[in-house]
């Protein structure tokens, strides 16, 4: 196999409103590389896919960040390794308060990042959802 896949799962159980059957993980690690691949984050449980109960964009944000921070260090880095975000925003008024929370998990980080202001994401209560590259030195 040539990459890891970490916490594998299928959408079939993720969004069971949907008629989907796509095999995905929260993860991919390259091999030879440890290059870490996030999947888009979103405002929900990662054990669980239950979102939050909130449709506050500075709420949801630090639920995405909690999650890429923890699927780093589960992949064996940690913040410091992230250098990549990609930000998608479902109205373009919240990207200050999303902006402004997500600095606070990556303050002396300095990854690069990508903004979208997007028509929807996967579930209509979303605001924000955010994917993530990291680089754990050997």
């Amino acid at each position: 196999m040539a990459h890891y896949r970490h916490r594998k799962f299928n959408t079939r159980e993720t969004y069971p409103e949907q008629n989907l059957d796509n095999d995905l993980a929260q993860a991919v690690v390259a091999k030879g590389g440890r290059i870490v691949f996030l999947r888009g984050q979103c405002p929900q449980d990662l054990d669980t896919a239950e979102n939050i109960a909130s449709s506050d964009p500075v709420e949801q944000t630090h639920k995405v960040m909690q999650n890429i921070r923890q699927l780093v260090e589960e992949c064996g880095g940690e913040m410091t390794h992230v250098t990549k975000l990609v930000v998608y925003l479902t109205d373009v008024r919240h990207r200050e308060a999303v902006y402004r929370t997500m600095g606070e998990y990556i303050r002396g980080v300095y990854p690069v990042c990508t903004g979208l202001v997007v028509v929807a994401l996967a579930r209509p209560e979303w605001l924000v959802e955010i994917d993530a590259t990291a680089v754990i030195p050997e």
